[in-house]
């Protein structure tokens, strides 16, 4: 994959101020977009494409600069996401979980647990990926002695094979408690699967992991004290976090759909020959269809960007949250992501109808974005997400906690 490629990132000052991490961003989408059509058609797994984000140094974006990292906030990594969204979708995914997954340690560990691990990760430029399916419950935690050992299977793994670490989640052998660790991937017991095989987010590494006896010591369990767990209510804000990291993806998706349907208009579109007009973008309806399109994607951004506002001040100041803050966030989130859902399949559907029968041809590759939307927005019904935003408007209650809300 040469055009994923590029060794002159290292010779580069990082970028300092978030503008210059979004435009460095849109520097890698530029890169990605040059083959991002035939990369979705063979399938292949994206190495080349996660070695740019490391080279670029996105992957450190969230980390402390004392240790290389970006010292950036989260509003600036979801910009990030969309960014690269627009050129493919897999590859804004995989970014946006990486950022969840360097985040898990601070969300759910002890101050010591994620000081560390975002030293070695950002000095390291550690790609993460999650075997953190909430839906299977088949994967059991029992210990030996200083050790934990992971057995069983999830159904989903994103990141798999181009990550350098993977986050692991079992419940606890005998108890109710759920363990988060952070292991290499190359770990022995762990065995990625290539059983991927959806119509969308090809690139995401997605598919099945087993966990047949892995091992990683007590002291790597996130939250555990004395092999006792430290809740706070902050450690329900992984929910929320990466709902937001879905919402950039799919606008980012969209915002590709259409600036790649703009130019196929612009440059190969045939005027409807029976409508009167020498050009396709002269034509009223098409005029009016991406002026509407428009004004929906900016509107649902400016949604997006305002959310993930709120929720930087709850990162900012993590002992505060409280149950009514949590909750209060958790149905904005909510609502933008039931409606950042509708525009991107909205948009990823209807640029056909101003490109043109011949824009369906699989050269095109136009039909990767509403693929790759469809796809992941059912990952959870978005008809509970508006029934949150529902109930708290009508009874004013808040979402109760859960792994998908």
């Amino acid at each position: 994959m040469s055009t994923a490629t590029n060794t002159d990132w290292q010779t580069r000052p990082a970028p300092e101020t978030a503008q210059d991490w979004i435009a460095r961003a849109a520097e890698v989408a530029a890169v990605l977009a040059t083959d991002a059509a035939a990369r979705d058609h063979a399938g292949a797994t994206p190495y080349a494409e996660v070695q740019l984000l490391k080279d670029s140094g996105l992957v450190t974006l969230l980390g402390p600069t004392a240790h290389g990292g970006g010292g950036q906030d989260w509003p600036t990594a979801y910009r990030v996401v969309r960014e690269i969204a627009k050129a493919d979708g897999s590859i804004g995914q995989l970014l946006g979980y990486h950022y969840l997954w360097f985040w898990a340690a601070r969300l759910v560990g002890t101050r010591e647990q994620w000081e560390h691990v975002e030293a070695e990760a950002s000095r390291g430029r550690w790609f993460f990926g999650g075997a953190v399916n909430p839906r299977d419950q088949d994967v059991v935690v029992t210990e030996d002695g200083d050790d934990l050992v992971f057995t069983g299977r999830k159904t989903f793994s994103t990141g798999s094979k181009v990550s350098d670490v993977t986050v692991l989640e079992g419940v606890l052998n005998g108890t109710d408690s759920h363990v988060f660790a952070i292991v290499p991937s190359d770990s022995e017991g762990l065995t990625f699967h290539d059983d991927w095989d959806n119509i969308g987010q090809r690139l995401t590494e997605s598919g099945g992991v087993t966990l047949d006896g892995v091992r990683t010591p007590w002291t790597n369990a996130a939250g555990y004290v004395d092999k006792v767990f430290q809740p706070r209510i902050y450690n329900t804000l992984n929910v929320p976090t990466i709902q937001l990291v879905f919402v950039n993806f799919y606008l980012g998706i969209a915002g590709g759909a259409l600036e790649t349907a703009a130019t196929y208009t612009r440059e190969k579109s045939r005027s409807w020959l029976h409508g009167g007009f020498e050009r396709a973008v002269d034509e009223p309806y098409v005029i009016d269809t991406y002026g509407d399109l428009t004004a929906k994607l900016w509107a649902a951004e400016a949604l997006a960007d305002a959310v993930a506002a709120e929720g930087q001040k709850l990162h900012d100041d993590p002992d505060a949250v409280t149950e009514k803050t949590r909750g209060d966030f958790e149905v904005r989130v909510a609502a933008v992501k039931a409606r950042a859902t509708d525009v991107a399949l909205e948009i990823s559907s209807r640029i056909f109808e101003v490109t043109g029968a011949r824009s369906t041809a699989t050269s095109e590759g136009l039909d990767r974005f509403w693929r790759n939307v469809r796809t992941h927005t059912l990952h959870d019904p978005v008809a509970y997400k508006r029934r949150e935003v529902g109930r708290w408007v009508l009874e004013g209650e808040l979402p109760e906690p859960t792994w998908y809300s």
